[in-house]
């Protein structure tokens, strides 16, 4: 099989692009925005979005002036208040930190933060990742560990957050949060037991039997669902695969062709891609089915080609960003996601070549841009040319 990789044809908004990221946080906290209302409990997860979003197109100096990542800026008004002036995004972070578990909530009300929960603990570490501000010393990185395993199941599976659910996602997140940490034991596949770890005496997670419940979750075509016997879904074969490349367990993974094929039946008439048979396409796969792909070395198994074109399609060239699909409203979940996935087939660094830019590229398993990656000494296991 082999990829198109021409360049698409059409433009690359650049300029509205930044400006839509920009400016979002401070159209979301008007009192009269409906989509600030119903995105509140999440705040922390999109502010991981814009940052990460913005750090593709944009270098560390210039993320820092135009967000205000470790010091305060003057907030875009409506001229009511010219002096407004708008906390550093770290100093936020950490007011919705949730000392009663040692987890991160989604939003903060006052000095108040809200529940913690695994999934916006990880947007946390992530911006703070992105800030270069891991090393601050109000993170307390024993009660963040703590706080994940304590969220790990008899089975080896991970809950969300002191209520229950349970989801493949968890492991990835779980995996991901103590990796940022330094703190993630990894699985002895060469001890004949296979449940001792290299890294700790006592570790603080069995990494071993997360692993094992991931590969319960697979199913008969090769996909995972959430939990065992559950329907195989893009994002959650992300999410496992993903998992399995930061345990360095993809051996386990016997017939990743499988899997691949899977991953690549998902791309429609569009180019675009979808999450389950029978679905519309939708610009977020760009990144799940992507990224996983990556991992397995396989990303030429799709037409990348028509896959960038749908990419560019989505966009709004009025206001900037990226919508779902083509004529649909943008938001900044779609505009991070769809330019992850420009960046992963080549196509961000044919535009940015072309146009004088030069933007940085992610990393497919810790949806980081790969410089941050580097700086922090992440490791993950990937397969090479298919192999």
């Amino acid at each position: 099989m082999t990829s198109e990789t021409a360049a698409p044809v059409g433009p690359f908004y650049d300029a509205l692009h930044a400006n839509y990221i920009v400016t979002l946080g401070d159209k979301l906290d008007s009192p009269t925005s409906y989509e600030g209302a119903v995105t509140e409990h999440l705040r922390v997860s999109g502010v991981y979005w814009s940052l990460a979003a913005l750090a593709l197109l944009r270098n560390e100096g210039e993320v820092e002036d135009l967000m205000g990542l470790t010091k305060p800026i003057q907030a875009a008004t409506d001229g009511t208040d010219e002096n407004k002036i708008r906390s550093a995004i770290v100093d936020w972070v950490f007011q919705c930190y949730d000392a009663r578990v040692g987890g991160f909530g989604g939003n903060c009300s006052g000095e108040n933060p809200h529940d913690a929960h695994l999934l916006y603990t990880l947007s946390a570490l992530q911006v703070l990742a992105i800030s270069n501000s891991l090393d601050d010393e109000r993170l307390d990185k024993d009660a963040i560990a703590n706080y994940v395993s304590s969220l790990q199941n008899e089975d080896g599976s991970f809950s969300g957050d002191e209520w229950g659910e349970i989801d493949t996602r968890f492991t990835y997140i779980a995996f991901s949060c103590l990796a940022l940490l330094g703190k993630l034991p990894l699985p002895d596949w060469n001890n004949s037991n296979s449940t001792q770890v290299v890294s700790e005496e006592k570790p603080i997670i069995d990494t071993y039997k997360a692993v094992k419940y991931i590969m319960s979750c697979r199913n008969f075509d090769g996909g995972f669902g959430c939990v065992p016997g559950a329907e195989s879904h893009a994002g959650q074969v992300f999410t496992c695969v993903g998992a399995l490349s930061i345990a360095q367990s993809l051996h386990l993974l016997e017939d990743a062709d499988l899997l691949s094929w899977w991953l690549a039946e998902r791309q429609c008439d569009s180019g675009g891609l979808n999450g389950r048979p029978e679905k519309q396409a939708d610009v977020c796969y760009s990144w799940w089915i992507l990224s996983a792909l990556s991992i397995l070395g396989r990303v030429d198994w799709i037409n990348t080609g028509k896959l960038g074109q749908f990419i560019l399609n989505c966009q709004d060239d009025e206001d900037g960003g990226i919508a779902d699909r083509p004529m649909d409203m943008p938001d900044v979940y779609h505009t991070f996601f769809g330019l992850c996935g420009l960046s992963l087939i080549g196509q961000l660094e044919k535009i940015g070549n072309k146009e004088g830019q030069n933007y940085r590229q992610i990393d497919p398993v810790f949806a980081l841009p790969t410089d941050v990656v580097s700086r922090l000494g992440l490791k993950a296991q990937v397969i090479r040319n298919g192999g």
